[in-house]
């Protein structure tokens, strides 16, 4: 029995033959066998024997994956010494066990440290991906504007089929749904923007221009802004989750099966929602950081609203309204096309899901803030 044990038992036999060093290994090398040759196993590792390191497991009659492991170590930390390393005996099992764990060990950390590119290569390669990944959500985008402007499609070959009731109930949601938050929001950066100004302009005396500076900023730029930032973050996010979700569920492949376009069905009625609630909530906005502004100037300066609003239309015409009007719609095709990308890329997991609703947000909110601002350049431009 016991010599049966001995012949189990792991072990490594080191000799030197023709000016090669064979290190012959015999034993079973598995998980429960291993830590009895792990202490000679790393001291071979610290010599540096001359010449070629034959590695002979004829020897070897049971091996798994932590015996193959130890083995590949042992012929790695060779190798990195600047010996050249040769597996033999080993069977055809073994030879893929060995060839799957040294692959394994190839890409591990210290490898991957010692291969590293400089820090300006990888910078570059990061700027790269991340222009090729803005590239393909352009074309994703526009896709799903082309199909959004082509009609709803929901049957394949069919030019129109539009949907009232899902559109109207998105209207509720996104729209109507949205009110509370954006007058709380709206009416409250009113009031500071009031507020600030009144205490900056009251060392010149000059505080009844306190209405001029609420009612152009608001209506040129604070009401889309806030209210676009607003639904980014409340309606954008939605549509990202429930598309992905669906994604996940794998409901789009379904759609596509019984013949329904996917963008018909699922990010038509959003678009067309959103194009439809934001101008409105816009008006909102407007009305709601004005009367925030009102009550701060009746309050913090003395100004009656009757003043405040005799002063408000000599100051604001309709071409002030419309600069800021006209940019809402354009800011809820980005916001949907962004979360309706985002939400056709999640992939099979919660985690994805997760990722792809922050990078709706974040991307949703970035792109409106950057076309705000290119539309204060188009406008200063045609002197509007």
């Amino acid at each position: 029995m016991s010599q049966v044990a001995d012949a189990r038992r792991p072990s490594i036999a080191v000799s030197e033959e023709g000016g090669r060093t064979i290190w012959a290994l015999s034993g079973v090398w598995n998980t429960r066998s291993v830590h009895l040759v792990d202490a000679p196993t790393r001291e071979l590792e610290q010599s540096h024997p001359r010449g070629e390191v034959i590695l002979d497991v004829t020897g070897v009659t049971g091996l798994d994956t932590a015996g193959a492991w130890l083995i590949q170590r042992l012929a790695d930390s060779q190798r990195r010494a600047g010996a050249p390393v040769e597996i033999v005996g080993a069977s055809p099992s073994a030879s893929i066990l060995l060839d799957a764990v040294g692959e394994a060990l190839d890409d591990g950390p210290e490898v991957s440290r010692r291969l590293q590119p400089f820090i300006v290569i990888r910078w570059l390669e990061t700027l790269g991906r991340l222009t090729v990944a803005a590239f393909d959500d352009f074309v994703a985008g526009m896709y799903i504007l082309g199909s959004t402007i082509r009609g709803a499609q929901m049957k394949l070959g069919r030019g129109h089929a539009v949907n009232p009731a899902a559109i109207f109930n998105q209207i509720d949601r996104m729209g109507v749904g949205a009110i509370p938050v954006v007058v709380l929001i709206s009416s409250i950066v009113g009031a500071i923007v009031a507020q600030q100004g009144a205490y900056q302009l009251r060392w010149f005396g000059a505080e009844i221009f306190i209405v001029d500076l609420v009612g152009i900023l608001t209506l040129r730029e604070l009401g889309v802004l806030l209210t676009s930032i607003m639904i980014a973050g409340r309606s954008g996010s939605a549509i990202t989750a429930e598309i992905g979700s669906m994604k996940m569920r794998e409901e789009i492949d379904a759609l596509k099966v019984i013949g329904l376009n996917p963008i018909g069905v699922l990010v038509f009625p959003r678009l067309v929602a959103l194009v439809i609630a934001v101008p409105c909530l816009t008006i909102v906005a407007n009305a709601a950081s004005l009367s925030g502004a009102m009550l701060v100037a009746d309050i913090y300066s003395g100004i009656p609203p009757e003043a405040f609003i005799d002063r408000l239309r000599a100051s604001v015409d309709l071409s002030t309204i419309f600069a800021g009007m006209i940019k809402a719609p354009f800011m809820a095709l980005i916001i949907g096309i962004i979360a309706s990308v985002e939400g056709m890329k999640v992939g099979g997991s919660a985690e994805s899901l997760g990722r792809h609703v922050t990078a709706s947000v974040v991307k949703s909110i970035f792109v409106v803030i950057v076309l705000d601002g290119l539309f204060a350049m188009f406008y200063v431009a045609i002197d509007f």
